[in-house]
C-alpha cells in the first residue's frame, strides 16, 4: 500500500523539492501552502500521488481540516514534514520589530505544534514519522537573532516528541540545514545547500527501518 507523506509550505523551496523527491520515491504527498496556484502547479506536475491542500498553518481550524482532507482522500497519514517557516526583515532585538516576531512566532512555533497535535493521532495508527524543519540556527547562538530563538526551540520540540513518539513506535527527525538557495534570501545562492539536498534527507529519514530512527540530520553547504 502507497504510504502519506504530508508537507506544511509545499508549494516552493525544500517543500516543493520534497514533493517531487517523495513522489518519485512512491509516496503520496498531501501538499499544504497558502499560494493556491503554486500548490496546484505542483500537484498537476506531480499526478495523482499528489493533492493540493490550500491553507494557512497557523489557522487551527483550517490545518486540521486540512489534515482530514488528506486523510479521507489517501486512507491514512504515514508521515508528516512540518516546514513552513520564515525570517524577519529586521534582525536583532532593539531594532526588531515585534509584530514581525508575532508573526513568524506563530509559524515557526506555534503553527509546528499545531501540525503535530493533529497529526499524531493519525501517525499513532501507522507507527509513522513527523519530520520538522530546524536550522543551523537552532543549534548556534547567533547575536540578538529571534529567528534563531524559533528554532532552538524547534531543536529541542524535536527530542521531546521524539522520546513521546518512540512510546508506541513512531518516530520524530528534526533537519538541521546550514545555508539553502531558496526565497528565504534577497539573492540567489548556487553554491550553497539546494532544497533538493534537504528533501532527499527527508527521504532518507522516511525510509529507516523500523529498528531505526535518525533523530536529526545536519546539513552545511560543502564551499
Amino acid at each position: 500500500m502507497t504510504k502519506t507523506l504530508l508537507i506544511t509550505g509545499a508549494s516552493s523551496g525544500i517543500g516543493e523539492a520534497t514533493a517531487r523527491a517523495a513522489a518519485e520515491n512512491g509516496w503520496n504527498v498531501a501538499l499544504l501552502a497558502r499560494s493556491e496556484d503554486k500548490l496546484n502547479t505542483l500537484a498537476g506536475d506531480i499526478g495523482d500521488a499528489a493533492l493540493a491542500l490550500p491553507c494557512d498553518v497557523t489557522d487551527r481550524d483550517a490545518l486540521n481540516a486540512a489534515i482530514a482532507k488528506a486523510v479521507d482522500h489517501f486512507g491514512g497519514l504515514d508521515a508528516v514534514f512540518a516546514n513552513a517557516g520564515k525570517g524577519v526583515d529586521n534582525p536583532g532585538v532593539e531594532k526588531g520589530d515585534p509584530e514581525e516576531w508575532h508573526d513568524m512566532i506563530h509559524l515557526n512555533i506555534l503553527a509546528v505544534l499545531y501540525t503535530a497535535h493533529a497529526a499524531i493521532p493519525h501517525l499513532r495508527k501507522t507507527k509513522g514519522t513527523f519530520v520538522v524543519t530546524g536550522s543551523k540556527a537552532g543549534r548556534d547562538h547567533m547575536q540578538g537573532s529571534i529567528y534563531s530563538a524559533t528554532k532552538w526551540f524547534v531543536q529541542g520540540f524535536a527530542g521531546n516528541l521524539a522520546e513521546e513518539m518512540r512510546e508506541w513506535g513512531g518516530r520524530c527527525t528534526v533537519i538541521t540545514p546550514g545555508m539553502v538557495d531558496t526565497a528565504f534570501f534577497d539573492e540567489a545562492k548556487p553554491t550553497k545547500l539546494q532544497p533538493r539536498d534537504i528533501a532527499d534527507a527527508v527521504v532518507f529519514a522516511l525510509g529507516q527501518r523500523d529498528t531505526s530512527c535518525v533523530r536529526e540530520i545536519h546539513l552545511m553547504p560543502n564551499d
